[in-house]
């Protein structure tokens, strides 16, 4: 038998045996690999990532080695080409053309100052819009003229006025005689032809189908549009200064219709028409309507004459005038018309509406059981200042189509001596706005409250002869039927005119802003594109030869190439005594906006 001992030995040898009590776990016990048995699967795993390991790094060895051999070689060509054996000479941007007179360095330094030059050394007409009554452009069968084209024959003439329609165009020359063209004049005359002449005539207006015309004296003349009228109709006696003695005009049809009651030393100072009504203002400040054309009497109260009608129209001619009495006691210094509407304001600052109000051009909400006015009728322009405790003064209205403006003056009583009296110049627009016409940015169809023209409104700018700052007034409005143009009253220079004080070289002359908008159909805007603007809008200088000459010899042909891309504004010159064709004259450039169609002209 074994001792005591030997079991005990025998017994720490063996397997250990759970003690009584325990539990015994079915789950079986991870193995855990000895060394010597994980080793074959290891080393053939280790042997693989060591094979691709080799195999990429020996790819991107030869990849960057043939990398490297290629771009070497190709920057060795490279390099070979355009690195050439001798230094090249590098190429700087041409000096400036050096000015050959005090003039040439003015028209180089400042397109503006070109622009001044060329309008008196070239006056003429520019036009452009609808041609299709060959109006723009009589010797041409375009439809349309985009872009500002001179009217050759009147090349260095200069006109007391111009206005134009689609199809009829009219002008007053230097001699004060009456120049007519376009197809509803004569389809076989292409060229300005004289028609009334002897009257000394200063301005014109248009209606559907007649011209009127005011003399220097005073006098006002209807003459037909039509040159068969003209010869077919009937012709007033002229009566000479021998006593009895008078004989037959055989020039042509016309009617006098200046007012028979004027007082004395009283006379026509202005005339407005719309397509059938007119407005006469005179030195005393009344106001005469009477009826402008022959096809349709006026039936919408453009007259201004309550209840005045076909029917019950006085005994007579139906275009004799009439005194507007509901204007007396204010003396009236402006008068506009619209197609079938008017605007007058006073030497008080109050304006005053009348007509038509289908679309709200009198300023008035729209009434459709009443659509038009027949009496003039104060508008509430202090309304517009309601809350700013400024003083509203109106100092001009303008009128055309279907649309009015305003322009006001605001200003504040002075409370203490630290209050400014600075002037703020506002225009209001109102009226037909559907294709921009109201130039606020907006289509609208009914404007009836007058809405502010940002354009034009409370500008300023320095004025360096007071060292202050001035209001930047409106010098002209000219309304079209659906466009309009405006001339800012802004700062200009005329005085390199050579009777001015001693210049220096760098002394440039520059224009008045103008600007134009509204309906686009006919290119009547001036920009060679074909949108409506609902905004005041610039466009390029009139003269475009004149300006790529300068632009092409500033710098060089490359520079001035890039010059010719540049945007220059039309700035047109405000008056100035300068010599043409040898003579010295009042000279300055005026817009007109007709029916579709547009023109500038040297006016004297």
């Amino acid at each position: 038998m074994l001792s005591t001992r030997c079991l005990s030995r025998a017994a720490s040898r063996a397997p250990h045996t759970p003690r009584l009590g325990r539990t015994l776990s079915t789950r079986p016990r991870p193995q855990t690999r000895t060394k010597a048995a994980a080793h074959p699967y290891a080393q053939r795993r280790q042997q693989h990532f060591v094979r691709s390991v080799a195999t990429v790094t020996a790819l991107f060895a030869t990849a960057a080695t043939w990398e490297w051999f290629n771009g070497a070689k190709i920057l060795r060509e490279v390099h070979a080409e355009e690195v050439p054996t001798e230094e090249q000479e590098l190429e700087f941007e041409k000096p400036r053309r050096r000015p050959t007179s005090e003039d040439d360095n003015r028209n180089i330094i400042s397109s503006q100052h070109l622009q001044v030059l060329k309008s008196w050394e070239n006056p003429g007409v520019y036009a452009w819009g609808s041609n299709t009554g060959r109006v723009v452009a009589p010797d041409s069968e375009e439809t349309f003229i985009k872009t500002p084209r001179r009217i050759a024959f009147f090349d260095n003439t200069l006109l007391r006025d111009i206005k134009l329609d689609r199809n009829f165009g009219a002008a007053i020359d230097e001699r004060g005689d009456l120049l007519q063209w376009g197809a509803a004049f004569s389809k076989d005359t292409t060229q300005p032809t004289p028609t009334l002449k002897g009257k000394n005539l200063k301005s014109l207006a248009l209606s559907r189908d007649r011209i009127l015309a005011l003399s220097s004296s005073g006098d006002v003349f209807s003459v037909p549009v039509s040159q068969e009228e003209q010869q077919s109709g009937p012709k007033p006696a002229s009566t000479f200064w021998i006593p009895f003695w008078s004989s037959v005009s055989n020039k042509i049809s016309y009617r006098t219709r200046t007012p028979a009651n004027l007082a004395w030393n009283e006379k026509v100072t202005s005339l407005s028409s719309g397509l059938e009504h007119a407005l006469m203002l005179t030195s005393a400040g009344r106001v005469f309507s009477f009826a402008s054309g022959s096809q349709d009497f006026p039936g919408k109260g453009q007259l201004g004459i309550p209840g005045l009608t076909w029917e019950t129209r006085p005994e007579g001619a139906f275009d004799i005038p009439h005194e507007i009495t509901t204007l007396k006691g204010f003396p009236v210094k402006h008068i506009a018309t619209g197609d079938f509407h008017c605007l007058v304001s006073d030497a008080s600052g109050r304006a005053f509406s009348f007509g038509d109000n289908s679309v709200g051009q009198l300023g008035f909400d729209f009434n459709p059981e009443a659509t038009f006015v027949d009496a003039p009728s104060l508008l509430p322009t202090q309304r517009l200042y309601a809350g700013t405790a400024q003083q509203a003064s109106v100092t001009n209205v303008f009128a055309g189509g279907n649309t009015s403006f305003l322009t006001i003056e605001a200003t504040k009583p002075l409370a203490s001596a630290r209050d400014t009296d600075r002037v703020q110049a506002d225009t209001w627009a109102f009226g037909f706005g559907l294709t921009g016409q109201l130039g606020n940015g907006r289509w609208i169809h009914n404007q009836s409250t007058p809405t502010k023209v940002p354009a034009f409104s409370s500008l300023f700018e320095w004025d360096e002869t007071t060292n202050t700052p001035i209001p930047i007034r409106l010098a002209h409005m000219s309304i079209g039927s659906t466009h309009a143009a405006a001339v800012m009253n802004n700062v200009a220079s005329v005085a390199v005119s050579g009777r001015s004080r001693k210049l220096t070289e760098n002394d440039t002359n520059w224009g008045r802003d103008i600007v134009f908008w509204g309906n686009n159909e006919f290119y009547q805007i001036g920009t060679g594109k074909r949108n409506n603007v609902p905004t005041p809008t610039y466009i390029q200088p009139l003269d475009q030869r004149a300006e790529q000459e300068r632009a092409a010899s500033v710098l060089g042909d490359g520079w001035g190439r890039r010059r010719e891309k540049e945007m220059h504004r039309f700035q047109i010159t405000p008056r100035s005594k300068v010599k043409v064709g040898g003579r010295t004259v009042s000279l300055e450039q005026k817009v007109e906006c007709g029916r579709g169609v547009t023109a500038v002209y040297s006016a004297l």
